[in-house]
């Protein structure tokens, strides 16, 4: 049983825990991370989720999850990166890019980060239960993936502005990383 600190709408601890699912079901807020996984040569890793979950089975997404009752966001995702994909994240690459405020019935904050690594695909050693397999894509890939509606990948399901905004964050990365030579 996953156990999640419940938050309020200003994303401040309340003292109370539920079942993941329980939350889920009742709307309470909680706390959950994500990030995008960029290669050196500004490929961004997506994970296929695997057959069997609960939300958005078989679909193309980036690698996240819930923060445990009295885990860190920073513990969270170094726990889902090495749990998922069975790699580690130098903690200097540690920073939190923004904080989401989810506005549907799905009531979160999301802790997003973005990590470089010089990892291949071969690399990652995936846990079945959550990752069927992974892959790298471009940003411009993505963008076309979104304009082609493609409900394969989970981003397709957000908004426009939410979606864009992720991508301007991945493009200055890259350009940071690559510089002049995107």
């Amino acid at each position: 049983m996953e156990l999640v600190d419940i938050v309020d709408e200003n994303n401040k601890l309340t003292g109370q825990v539920e079942e993941r699912w329980v939350a889920y079901e009742k709307g309470l807020w909680r706390r959950v991370v994500s990030c995008w996984i960029m290669n050196k040569k500004g490929e961004i890793l997506l994970q296929k989720r695997a057959s069997d979950k609960r939300k958005n089975p078989n679909k193309w997404a980036k690698t996240g999850g819930q923060v445990d009752s009295g885990e860190t966001v920073e513990d969270a995702i170094f726990r889902e990166v090495k749990e998922e994909i069975g790699i580690e994240i130098p903690k200097e690459q540690i920073k939190v890019l923004e904080i989401h405020k989810s506005d549907d019935e799905n009531k979160r904050f999301v802790y997003d980060f973005i990590f470089i690594v010089d990892y291949k695909i071969e690399d990652y050693i995936l846990q079945k239960e959550e990752v069927a397999e992974v892959k790298y894509v471009t940003i411009e890939e993505m963008e076309s993936i979104k304009n082609n509606n493609d409900m394969d990948y989970t981003f397709c399901k957000w908004k426009d502005e939410d979606f864009y905004r992720e991508i301007e964050l991945l493009k200055n990365k890259r350009k940071q990383i690559l510089g002049d030579k995107i």
